[in-house]
C-alpha cells in the first residue's frame, strides 16, 4: 500500500511538473536575444510619431531578424522609468518622442536622413557588420559637430540673414533713427534704438515660436507642407511683383493708411522733455504697435523655417528654443549693424523706394527657391551644401535680374 502511494505520488508531482512547463511562457514568446532589438519610444499625442508609425510597423517585414519593440508613453507610466535608463544609458535626454534605440545609439525625431541611418544601423546588426560612426563634420574651433545639427543651424541662418533684410523693418528703423538723431543726443539715440530692438526681437520671437506649435502639430498631416510650399510661393511671387510693379495690386508692404499713424508716433520720440523711463516706455509702446502693422509684411519667412523644422520632427525643447535664437540674432545683425552707424556717425539715410523693392526681389527670388525645394525636395533642406547651393543660386538669378532691370530702366 505504501509502495502504491509512492508511486501515486511520483505521478502527481509528474502530472504538476508538467502542467508548471505548459503554463510557462513558451520562449518563443520572449524576447529573443540573437538579433538585434529596435526600441521605439513614442507617444499617441505625438503628430510626428503617427507620421513615423507606419514606416516603423514595415520595418520587421523589410529587415527578417529584427525585432521591434514599441513602448507607447501617454497612456501610462510604465515605460517611463525604462525611457529614462535607457536614454541615459546612450548621454541623451529623455524627454523627446519619438525616440528610437538600437544597440548604442539612439535617434530623436523623424526625418529622411534618419530613416536611412536607422536601416543602415539595422543591416549592419543583422550582418553581425560594426555600426558606423554617426555622421559627424569636423570644424575648426568647434571639433566634431553632427552633420543634421549643422543643417538645421546652417538653414536656420541663411533664412533668418535674408529675412534680416525685410524692407519693412529696416524703412521703420531708419525713418526712427533719423527722426531721434535730428535731436543731437547720442544717450537719446541709443536709449531708442536698444528700446526698439529689444522690443522687436521679443515680440518677433514670441510670433515664431507661436507659428512653430502650431507647425509642429500640424506637419503631422501631409497635405500641410504643400499648403506651406504654396504660402511660400505665393508670397514670393508677390514681393517679385512689387520690384517690377511697385504699389499695384496685392502687396505684403505696410498699408498707406497705416504710415500717417507710424509717422505720428515716431515724432512723439523727439519730446525734449521725456526723460529716460519715459522715452523707453513711449518706445516699447511704439516698437509693439509697428511689429504688430509689420507682420504681414515679415511672416513670409518664418512662416517656411517653422515648417522646415516641424518637417524635420523638431520639437519645442532645447534645440528649437536654440535655432529661435539663433535666428532672431541673425535677423536683427542687419539693424544692430544700422543702428551701430547711427550711435557712432550720429547721421543716417533714408531708405528710399528703389531699395525697398530690391530687397523685395532678392527675398521673393528666396521664397520661391524654398517653396520648390520644400514642395518637390525637401532632403535639399538637410544638407547643408545643398541649402547653401539653393540660397546662393537664388541670391544671384536675383542680382542679375537687378543688373538687368537697371540697364532697362538707364
Amino acid at each position: 500500500m505504501h509502495r502504491v502511494l509512492t508511486r501515486a505520488q511520483l505521478a502527481l508531482w509528474l502530472a504538476l511538473a508538467l502542467l508548471t512547463a505548459s503554463l510557462a511562457p513558451a520562449k518563443a514568446d520572449l524576447p529573443a536575444t540573437d538579433g538585434p532589438v529596435l526600441h521605439v519610444f513614442w507617444s499617441l499625442t505625438c503628430p510626428v510619431c503617427l507620421r513615423q508609425k507606419p514606416w516603423i510597423d514595415g520595418l520587421e517585414a523589410r529587415f527578417p531578424g529584427l525585432q521591434v519593440e514599441l513602448m507607447e508613453l501617454s497612456r501610462s507610466d510604465r515605460h517611463h522609468a525604462r525611457f529614462e535608463a535607457m536614454a541615459a544609458e546612450r548621454g541623451i535626454r529623455a524627454g523627446f518622442v519619438p525616440t528610437l534605440m538600437l544597440g548604442s545609439r539612439a535617434w530623436v525625431g523623424d526625418t529622411p536622413a534618419q530613416r536611412t541611418e536607422i536601416e543602415a544601423a539595422i543591416s549592419a546588426a543583422l550582418t553581425g557588420a560594426a555600426l558606423a560612426a554617426d555622421d559627424a563634420l569636423r570644424l575648426p574651433f568647434l571639433g566634431e559637430v553632427d552633420t543634421e545639427s549643422a543643417s538645421l543651424a546652417g538653414i536656420t541662418a541663411l533664412i533668418a540673414f535674408v529675412d534680416g533684410f525685410n524692407p519693412c523693418s529696416l524703412w521703420v528703423l531708419t525713418l526712427l533713427l533719423g527722426m531721434v538723431i535730428a535731436s543731437g543726443s547720442r544717450r537719446r539715440v541709443a536709449v531708442v534704438g536698444i528700446s526698439f530692438l529689444l522690443t522687436t526681437a521679443l515680440i518677433y520671437g514670441a510670433f515664431i515660436a507661436g507659428l512653430f506649435s502650431v507647425m509642429a502639430w500640424a506637419f503631422a498631416m501631409p497635405w500641410v507642407r504643400w499648403a506651406v510650399a504654396l504660402f511660400a510661393l505665393a508670397f514670393g511671387l508677390v514681393s517679385i511683383k512689387d520690384y517690377f510693379w511697385y504699389g499695384r495690386g496685392i502687396s505684403f508692404s505696410i498699408p498707406e493708411a497705416q504710415k500717417p499713424g507710424i509717422y505720428a508716433r515716431l515724432r512723439r520720440l523727439r519730446q525734449e522733455d521725456l526723460n529716460t523711463p519715459a522715452l523707453i516706455a513711449a518706445t516699447v509702446a511704439m516698437a509693439a504697435g509697428i511689429a504688430l502693422v509689420e507682420l504681414p509684411c515679415t511672416a513670409g519667412f518664418p512662416v517656411v523655417w517653422s515648417g522646415i523644422l516641424a518637417d524635420r520632427g523638431l520639437t519645442a525643447g532645447a534645440g528649437f528654443w536654440g535655432l529661435l535664437a539663433l535666428y532672431v540674432l541673425i535677423y536683427l545683425g542687419v539693424e544692430l549693424t544700422i543702428f551701430a552707424v547711427a550711435v557712432t556717425g550720429m547721421s543716417l539715410g533714408r531708405m528710399g523706394e528703389h531699395h525697398g523693392r530690391a530687397l523685395k526681389l532678392i527675398g521673393g527670388v528666396v521664397m520661391v527657391a524654398l517653396a520648390g525645394a520644400l514642395a518637390l525636395h525637401p532632403s535639399m533642406m538637410e544638407d547643408l551644401v545643398a541649402s547653401l547651393l539653393l540660397f546662393g543660386g537664388a541670391l544671384a538669378l536675383a542680382l542679375a535680374l537687378l543688373v538687368i532691370g537697371r540697364r532697362h530702366t538707364a
